[in-house]
């Protein structure tokens, strides 16, 4: 399941052409020419008739012959259109059945490509396949995330929470802070313990001979009030101290723990900003262990608040990131921009580090200036392409030291490089740290998994009705549900899984949306079945409704076709409730054809092992998406422009051999249809196959000598 880009045109044919090789509208010339010997190679594809003539239709009456196309091409009535008509019973849109091209941001729903689409192939006599209800890609994101956000609770405003705003969980944290200890003293993380640990074999003369920062660098502002929260464990009864700020001036107090584990807690005001949690133990002598530290304050559970995402500091020397004209040196843990009078702009956070997801968001630049500044600005942005996010804002400037307050608001979500702008401030100006939180209500919470999948239930309903309403009966086979399969891991039973964000790459699981994640690996199936039934018939459906499970890789050698055993496997557990029918199963078949002879074997017994599977599995069977590049002896695609008369021919045998296969393997009365993926050969701008020989006819509609295998593996010869 591809995208289809370009790959069927509207060019017409010229004399020339027709002179070259033959076409869907041939045209006799009303002269001779002298053919070059290459030419005359080809005239024998004239003798061949429409492709669907091909079909033994009194022994495979229900037989579709299929081409892919998109949908505007075939509303156009152009060439496409005679293309298609002349030479298939039924097409497959694309795109415009998905539901990215179908849904908007804010759920509502556009049909009017189908419909138009719908009234097209009425007029020109052919059926349409459906493609497709259910998949994990080409889904619109914004929307459906959107349906699983937090839902805002009604609450108290007189009840208070706890907040956190800083945390130090030492069995992931490192140790990095500050400390002093005299010799035999030692204070560092015990990893197989998850703690921080102080082994002091005697006590000191005062308590402040043994003392350590637990935590540092704290969002804390003066005058606020807050919590100090620690888990401690002793060997034996003893005492923390502990203040909190900066060596400016601390909040005091302390702990009395014991043997057990137990979170302590102590309430203080905010004398200055910032600082460390500075701890005392110097007169216990024992072992200490601290699990955590945390900093946290009281809101109305109906307040916003801001939890860090990022944090960002600097090292001493060269400028880190991409140079775009000014790349000021890292001096102190800052990043030192000394102004030149030129207009000046750098990176401070490129967008692998910064990856947010949707919603407001505040940023925090810790800097000090030399002086009052003006004209500073500061941009972040999700890529530079001409749809990228970007939000600039401006950046107020002070002499000294400052804590900078920015709001981002409105974040589509991604990964955002952020730009400082000084411009032509004439400040010199100190970085010491990016901080950015994201703001949120804390009246809010997390949806249930029941009632997230209840939601995702309603709207794979409401878009199945839609587009069941905009079909009005016609379409009757569907790939109900696309690419469901994965090709790896264990289900438990000795097959593969279920796709899924988890089993996804990072950039998979961020692009796509696994509707299985929350219905489940069974329901996910069932309840896009029963949705395409119901609304089917609702909706003007007379014709018995097809529904089939479509998947690439089933023919794969490399695995002993293992993906198309745990289809099989799959579909019997969807049906097992006695209620879901999968009627057939779809096989894309995006092949090669390999010059190395052994590997060519490899690939044609297991399209026979394929289509054995699949016939034992009794369910209609089609082929879905067939295309057909050429791999050289070395490994390589071999683009269309560099293959050869001798390369097209092993092609045009290679169609044969599938198609023949086809017909020989699956029951007349399994035998649902075979789609052609490409009518075309694809484009170098493609992005599907770009510049590969995928096509029945060439660029310019001229038929190549794989219409010949495919025509004659059609007739059975």
């Amino acid at each position: 399941m591809k995208h289809i880009k370009n790959i069927l045109g509207t060019m017409l044919l010229t004399a020339a052409a027709v002179v070259a090789t033959s076409c869907v509208d041939d045209t006799k010339l009303l002269f001779d020419v002298e053919k070059p010997a290459s030419i005359a190679g080809m005239e024998y594809l004239n003798q061949y008739d429409a492709l669907k003539t091909y079909i033994n239709s009194s022994a495979n009456p229900d037989f579709k012959l299929g081409i892919a196309l998109a949908a505007s091409d075939y509303i156009a009535g152009g060439q496409v259109t005679r293309l298609a008509n002349s030479n298939f019973h039924e097409m497959t849109a694309g795109n415009a059945m998905k539901y990215a091209s179908c849904v908007s941001d804010d759920g509502t729903m556009n049909f009017g490509t189908v419909e138009n689409f719908v009234s097209a192939a009425k007029a020109g006599g052919i059926t349409i396949y459906g493609h497709t209800l259910a998949w994990h890609a080409q889904q619109n994101n914004k929307y459906l995330n959107s349906l699983l956000k937090d839902k805002e609770m009604d609450g108290d405003p007189d009840e208070k929470i706890d907040v956190e705003d800083y945390v130090v969980d030492y069995s992931k944290d490192p140790y990095t802070f500050w400390k002093q200890a005299p010799e035999g003293v030692t204070i560092d993380v015990n990893t197989s313990e998850g703690c921080l640990e102080v082994i002091n074999p005697t006590p000191a003369e005062q308590n402040y001979l043994v003392q350590y920062h637990t935590a540092d660098g704290l969002p804390t502002l003066v005058g606020k009030e807050y919590k100090l929260k620690m888990m401690i464990k002793g060997s034996g009864k003893g005492r923390l101290s502990v203040g909190v700020g900066p060596w400016s001036g601390r909040a005091e107090g302390g702990f009395d723990f014991d043997t057990e584990w137990k979170e302590y807690e102590f309430a203080f005001k905010a004398v200055a900003d910032g600082g460390h949690v500075m701890t005392q133990s110097g007169l216990f002598a024992g072992t200490i262990q601290i699990k955590y530290v945390k900093i946290t304050h009281s809101e109305s559970p109906a307040v916003e608040v801001e939890q860090e995402k990022v944090m960002r500091t600097y090292q001493d020397g060269p400028f880190p990131f991409y140079v775009m004209g000014c790349e000021p040196p890292v001096i102190d843990g800052c990043i030192h921009f000394v102004p030149t009078g030129d207009w000046s702009q750098f990176f401070i956070l490129p967008g692998g580090e910064n990856s947010l997801e949707e919603g407001n968001y505040v940023m925090y630049l810790d800097l000090k200036s030399s002086k009052d500044g003006d004209g500073v600005q500061l941009t972040m942005q999700n890529g530079w392409g001409g749809d990228a996010q970007s939000i600039t804002v401006s950046v107020p400037i002070k002499a000294g030291s400052q804590m900078v307050r920015l709001n981002l608001p409105n974040v589509a979500g991604g990964n955002y490089d952020v730009i400082l702008k000084p411009q032509t401030c004439d400040a010199t100006l100190d970085l010491k740290s990016v901080r950015i939180c994201k703001v949120v209500k804390m009246n809010s919470i997390p949806l249930t998994p029941e009632e997230k999948k209840d939601t995702l239930t309603w709207a794979m309903n409401n878009w199945v009705e839609g587009m069941m309403k905009a079909t009005t009966g016609y379409v009757t086979a569907w790939d109900v549900v696309n690419e469901a399969i994965s090709g790896g891991g264990d289900d438990g039973e000795g097959f593969y899984p279920l796709q899924s964000s988890a089993s996804a790459s990072a950039e998979d699981a961020k692009n796509n949306f696994y509707w299985q994640d929350y219905l489940g690996s069974v329901d996910y199936v069932r309840i896009t079945v029963a949705a395409a039934r119901k609304y089917y018939a609702e909706n003007d459906g007379i014709n018995p409704l097809k529904l089939f499970v479509n998947d690439y890789n089933l023919e794969s050698d490399w695995d002993d076709n293992k993906k198309v055993k745990s289809l099989v496997h799959w579909i019997k557990k969807w049906e097992a409730d006695g209620v879901t029918k999968i009627d057939g199963i779809g096989t894309q078949m995006h092949v090669s054809c390999y010059a190395n002879a052994a590997i060519q074997k490899s690939k044609e017994d297991h399209i026979v092992k394929m289509f054995e599977i699949m016939a034992k599995s009794g369910k209609l069977v089609k082929i879905s998406e067939l295309d057909m590049g050429y791999i050289d002896e070395n490994g390589n695609s071999v683009k269309t422009e560099n293959m050869t008369e001798v390369q097209h021919k092993a092609m045009s045998e290679y169609y044969n051999f599938i198609v023949k296969k086809f017909f020989e393997i699956i029951p007349a009365a399994q035998q649902y249809g075979i789609t052609q993926w490409c009518a075309t050969d694809s484009p170098n701008s493609s992005s599907w196959r770009g510049g590969e020989p995928v096509g029945l006819w060439d660029a310019n509609y001229n038929r190549k000598h794989v219409y010949a295998g495919f025509a004659e593996g059609l007739s059975g010869k």
